[in-house]
């Protein structure tokens, strides 16, 4: 068995125990599909290309995109760099959009806009309202994934939805 065969049945292990255990699944660099662990072959150039710094080493070596500083400015340096091919701009560059979770604060009332601040596709917008702070609305349409509002919410009130499936050959 190869190398490449051994990680990937070891990171489809360790994928469905992040899943039992209630952890979000692993999220992939952008561009990516799910033979990501298959194709690559761990050398780490599409890691030092990133220029926020969200792409990390994971397990098994594959890297991994989180959004604890930083959201993913879809620059294409990663994809720019692979000598494995892993990466294909044609196609979606996440497969997940942002949703507003309960704790928002300006759900509560409080006004907070960081997430829109943060948000260069516009994806995020708090139309006025009179005599409260603004609520968010986020167009999933508009929303690239790029989890630049993940990074900024004070309250950690943005998770990633799934899209669900996508027709062959859409764009984001």
């Amino acid at each position: 068995m190869t190398h490449n065969n051994k990680a990937h049945r070891h990171s489809d292990r360790r994928q469905f125990f992040r899943t039992l255990s209630g952890r979000p699944s692993v999220r992939r660099p952008p561009w990516t599909a799910d033979d990501l662990t298959q194709r690559c072959t761990g050398c780490d150039a599409c890691i030092d290309a990133c220029p926020e710094g969200v792409l990390v080493r994971g397990g098994g070596g594959f890297p991994e995109i989180r959004f604890d500083t930083d959201g993913c400015s879809l620059c294409g340096d990663c994809a720019a760099v692979c000598e494995a091919d892993v990466f294909d701009t044609q196609r979606q560059a996440f497969a997940w959009h942002a949703q507003l979770e309960a704790n928002c604060l300006a759900l509560a009332q409080i006004h907070c806009q960081a997430c829109q601040d943060a948000c260069e596709w516009r994806a995020i917008r708090f139309p006025p309202a009179l005599g409260r702070p603004p609520q968010p609305h986020i167009d999933s349409e508009a929303c690239r994934g790029c989890g630049a509002c993940l990074a900024v919410c004070p309250n950690d009130a943005i998770t990633l939805a799934d899209n669900g499936p996508v027709q062959p050959g859409a764009r984001r």
